[in-house]
């Protein structure tokens, strides 16, 4: 939390400009994260998330302060092609644990900004890590060849599916969006935003 709480106070003794374009682009940009309107958004309570990105220049610092999720509660935060399923690639950053009030806090340094993408020339052969089960889907054997595709949105989902249902959640189907591929629902997203235009494209 000392960490978070320095990295915050950097943050804020920066330069602030909106998200806007011009000769000057911004060098941080802050949005928020809303509840899902997916299967999470049958959960009993009303989460929130304010996500703060700032350029280093070769590299950002997104801080991602959650609130009014399940106590004591681990969650996964993901890169996504668009916010709500069927969400399109999708890229595993981290995890955010909430305290004993609801609340996360996490700092990811990264590329999160206009260049954010997923490329893969070519179907490559790879290790099944994960099978299934535990995994609800198993590692792909064979890759995928893809063109470059630009991942501007971000998703957080219940670490486990267990504790999507301890929290009252209802109909919970388990997902690969953690890292032994099962994952509880998505809970917060950037559904604000357009599908086309996730927050991430605003960071130049």
């Amino acid at each position: 939390m000392k960490t978070s709480k320095i990295l915050s106070l950097l943050l804020a003794s920066a330069a602030f400009l909106p998200i806007q374009a011009g000769a000057n682009p911004p060098t941080t940009i802050q949005f928020p994260m809303v509840k899902s309107k997916g299967p999470g958004g049958t959960c009993p309570f009303s989460p929130s998330a304010t996500v703060t990105v700032h350029t280093l220049g070769t590299v950002e610092n997104l801080e991602v302060v959650a609130k009014g999720l399940p106590p004591k509660t681990d969650f996964v935060i993901f890169n996504i092609q668009v916010p709500n399923a069927p969400f399109g690639l999708a890229w595993y950053n981290g995890d955010i644990l909430t305290d004993k009030k609801g609340t996360g806090v996490t700092n990811i340094v990264g590329r999160f900004n206009i260049g954010t993408f997923i490329v893969s020339p070519a179907a490559l052969p790879s290790p099944n890590t994960i099978p299934s089960p535990p995994g609800v889907l198993p590692d792909s054997k064979k890759g995928a060849k893809v063109d470059p595709v630009q991942i501007y949105h971000l998703g957080i989902w219940f670490n486990t599916p267990e504790d999507a249902t301890n929290a009252g959640c209802q109909g919970v189907v388990p997902t690969p969006f953690t890292s032994n591929h099962r994952a509880g629902p998505q809970i917060l997203n950037t559904g604000t935003f357009q599908d086309d235009h996730g927050p991430l494209l605003d960071l130049q």
